[in-house]
């Protein structure tokens, strides 16, 4: 079970696991996490786990929510990022069950731009398929999936007709600061959740709320303007 370190000026205040989808973090006492301080929000961020996945995601407030000090508005959480509230930290601690997923889902355009153009690196495979205007990818190896791989394929835009193999256990589509999915591999099938943005992803004409959804073959995604056709190998 993944949990959280709650600490302040390098001293350990306790640990919560993150035994519910949702856990609220803010000021007023109704949160899951309460934290009393000025610098925090009466209803300051929220953090959603579905399957292995978790997601941190601001509830608008006054000063924000940092992850690794960068400033975030929706993310995926990777194992000891550490979410800054004011003067407060949260360290994410993945459930030691799971294989660490390596970097932020959020890549630096360098990173970005260097990996297409490059394509020398593996974990670069998927953002080959797009521009970095289109898909931010990272993806880490899964344990136990299911047999048949989904494959996406953009329907529309300069690179219509191009394929992505979603053989990874996790992979992000979308423009960072704009739209951001996440689509993930899992025993029972692939999943597509939001991890960033106003507005959600469509599935079949249909936005998708929080939470993970389930990707069924022939569906139709919509990821920051771009169509896209979800499909099972034989």
């Amino acid at each position: 079970m993944p949990k959280l370190i709650l600490s302040m000026d390098g001293l350990v205040l306790k640990e919560i696991a993150l035994d519910k989808e949702k856990i609220s973090i803010g000021r007023k006492p109704n949160n899951d996490i309460q934290i009393d301080n000025l610098a925090i929000s009466g209803q300051h961020a929220l953090i959603t786990t579905i399957l292995d996945d978790s997601f941190l995601e601001d509830q608008n407030s006054t000063n924000g929510s940092y992850v690794n000090g960068q400033p975030v508005k929706k993310c995926v959480l990777r194992n000891n990022d550490v979410i800054e509230l004011g003067k407060y930290r949260l360290k994410f601690i993945a459930d030691v069950q799971r294989r660490s997923r390596g970097d932020r889902v959020e890549p630096s355009a360098s990173l970005r731009s260097s990996a297409v153009a490059a394509g020398a690196d593996q974990r670069a495979d998927a953002t080959q398929m797009l521009p970095p205007e289109v898909l931010a990818g990272l993806t880490a190896d899964a344990d136990g999936e299911n047999s048949r791989l989904g494959i996406v394929k953009v329907l529309t835009g300069p690179t219509a007709g191009r394929e992505l193999r979603l053989a990874k256990a996790m992979t992000t589509l979308g423009k960072p600061g704009v739209q951001v999915a996440v689509i993930t591999r899992r025993a029972q099938g692939y999943f597509i959740a939001p991890a960033e943005g106003e507005s959600f992803p469509q599935v079949n004409n249909r936005p998708i709320e929080a939470g993970a959804h389930p990707l069924n073959d022939g569906d139709i995604l919509e990821i920051a303007s771009v169509r896209m056709a979800f499909s099972l190998a034989d």
